[in-house]
């Protein structure tokens, strides 16, 4: 059970009221993490801006790569569990590559760059090498995008934490860390 608490849409502050209005529209339902979010209408305004601003970066597979590779650092069942039903259905990842991406790679040479520094940033709390950084340009990502890479990076690690500290009900099928921080 969850211990910071989870509103139904009813019980949330009236201003938190339109966003999950709108997440039930886009995603058929509210997952637990945005009701727990709305306890608070301006985080759940940040998170949802910079959420929204970051889904036009990238490419919607490499995002979710990257959120995988975070989770599984940070030791988060709840985002593992999240982004591993979003890689597999909206993402189209394959299951043998969400088992690299938790090990903070890919098959994929360029999403392999991406998310090994991003796995980098989140277990060095961004204190990368100078060759870290080479190697995600030597891959072809722009410097807008390594801004966009660490976003992100900090994004996850957002909900990463937030599920951590309320021990959020899991609201997807269950995956757990195998490295549970």
């Amino acid at each position: 059970m969850s211990r910071i608490s989870i509103p139904t849409r009813d019980d949330v502050p009236e201003a938190a009221k339109p966003t999950l209005d709108g997440i039930q529209k886009a995603l058929g339902f509210v997952p637990n993490l945005f009701r727990l979010i709305a306890n608070s209408p301006a985080a759940l305004a940040a998170f949802t801006g910079l959420q929204g601003g970051l889904s036009k970066t990238l490419d919607v597979k490499t995002r979710e790569r990257i959120a995988l590779a975070v989770a599984e650092v940070n030791g988060c069942d709840y985002c593992l569990s999240a982004h591993t039903y979003l890689g597999l259905n909206l993402a189209k990842i394959s299951p043998e590559e969400i088992a690299l991406n938790r090990k903070g790679a890919s098959a994929d040479a360029k999403a392999n760059a991406a998310v090994g520094f991003a796995a980098k940033i989140a277990e060095a709390r961004g204190h990368v090498s100078d060759a870290d950084i080479a190697a995600v340009r030597a891959a072809g990502f722009s410097d807008a995008q390594i801004v966009e890479i660490v976003a992100l990076v900090a994004e996850n690690t957002f909900t990463n934490y937030l599920n951590e500290v309320a021990k959020t009900d899991i609201d997807f099928p269950a995956v757990p860390a195998a490295n549970a921080a």
